[in-house]
């Protein structure tokens, strides 16, 4: 060899622009771009960078892999540098070429350290040898990727393990599974965290609890959406309903949770389940009045397939479904980070209910992003949903042993922080005066 090192700086064009948005196909690429090129992986750290885009490092023994990709151009530079005899960054050059779909390339290779321009010392580290070749043996990679749930100003990162679960495109979605290290097994939908092991929990119990307790007496309930199975598994909970309609609409989503989540479809099988696997905005249109106890929207943000979970006449049909003391529960977004959205679903319900029949109440939860979200609630009739009958209550959250609701947490989760109610008010002035 005539150099120390040869290092490779590449500016791939015409790339896919999904991959250059994604962050495990990015970190998996690249190590397999290592170890083709025949290097020794230590270590890799990806990340999301903003607003698009994914930066990363490859450590390998003999130096590294590192990129850092724009989407909105098809556009990722690479610097691919090693040394030794026996690793070629060529290898690793054609093979992130193809993970990439790059349909043409810029390509500069230096060679770093020239032999015949440096004197080598007599340094010898001779006795080293062994102890580090004996360490080296042990070595496991550690690979560092960072699944990121965003908008233009706040992010929530998961630490995920590398390890994809399940990955599929529906005409609808993309739907995957990762396992993290924080969070237990994550579902996601188009780059959006649907749902965590550890702490789904706290979602699922307060989106079916507060409701079916305020109510009393459910025996009827349709689920719009709620595909991975955890809102169903809390209503077959409770012994007096007879039957739930779950309406999702993509099948990828209840397969995902069959094969990875055991614990959140473990209720699939209850006879009293109906699963259907179609539009909920349709389902609900079509769906006879007043023939249900309780509506869950059980919804993603509004994107996508979602969208239609956010419009009027969608809400105007649940109000018809609704038997005449019913109760319908909107998963409502963080009043922090879909502020626009929080407020609006508010707004919409009271409109269509009555203001004084829409209650919003919050949760924390580790999984999505400012930690804060919200269900709002809306009643058909006069009924108070604060109040739950406390011994009831407690004796269901220790026979089921509930990780989040309790009696207390029911009613405190009404009572909203200064800024919420602010927000809530602030933005019925506006609404009010829009209408002028």
């Amino acid at each position: 060899m005539e150099a120390l090192g040869r290092h490779i700086l590449v500016e791939f064009l015409l790339c896919d622009p999904d991959v250059l948005n994604d962050v495990p196909r990015i970190e998996n690429a690249m190590v397999d771009a290592a170890v083709k090129a025949n290097a020794t992986v230590i270590s890799s750290d990806f990340h999301h960078f903003s607003p698009w885009g994914v930066s990363g490092v490859v450590i390998i023994q003999e130096s590294h892999l590192a990129i850092h990709t724009w989407p909105e151009y098809q556009y990722a530079a690479a610097d691919l540098f090693t040394c030794g005899d026996d690793v070629d960054p060529w290898l690793a050059f054609d093979s992130l070429k193809e993970a990439l779909d790059s349909k043409t390339y810029s390509v500069l290779e230096m060679h770093r350290g020239p032999i015949n321009l440096l004197k080598r010392i007599p340094y010898n580290a001779e006795g080293y040898r062994p102890i580090a070749f004996e360490r080296m043996q042990d070595i496991v990679a550690k690979r560092n990727i960072w699944f990121t749930d965003k908008d233009e100003n706040i992010a929530l990162s998961i630490r995920s393990s590398g390890k994809l679960l399940y990955d599929k495109t529906s005409r609808y979605q993309r739907t995957r599974v990762f396992q993290s290290y924080g969070l237990g097994k994550v579902l996601t939908i188009d780059n959006m965290i649907m749902c965590a092991e550890e702490d789904e929990a706290h979602y699922h119990e307060m989106i079916a609890h507060p409701a079916i307790f305020s109510h009393g007496s459910v025996e009827r309930a349709l689920v719009i959406g709620g595909g991975d199975g955890g809102t169903v598994r809390e209503i077959l909970r409770h012994d007096g309903v007879k039957s739930v309609d779950m309406v999702e609409i993509d099948a990828n989503v209840v397969e995902a949770s069959k094969l990875h989540l055991p614990g959140l479809s473990c209720a699939f099988d209850d006879p009293r389940l109906n699963l259907r696997i179609e539009d909920g905005v349709a389902f609900v249109g079509k769906a006879a009045a007043e023939s249900y106890d309780l509506v869950i929207i059980d919804g993603s943000d509004p994107v996508g397939p979602a969208k239609g979970l956010f419009s009027v006449d969608f809400y105007k049909n649940c109000q018809r479904v609704l038997k005449p003391d019913g109760i319908l529960v909107v998963q409502g977004e963080s009043p922090t980070f879909n502020r626009e959205v929080f407020v609006e679903l508010n707004h919409m319900l009271g409109d269509i209910f009555g203001c004084q029949r829409v209650h919003t109440l919050l949760f924390n939860t580790a999984a999505y992003p400012t930690g804060l979200w919200s269900f709002h609630i809306a009643s058909k009739s006069d009924r108070d949903v604060k109040r739950n009958d406390e011994n009831l209550v407690d004796s269901f959250v220790r026979r089921h042993q509930l990780k989040y609701y309790n009696a207390a947490v029911h009613g405190a989760a009404f009572v909203l922080p200064n800024y919420v109610e602010n927000m809530l008010k602030e933005g019925a002035r506006l609404q009010r005066l829009s209408k002028k």
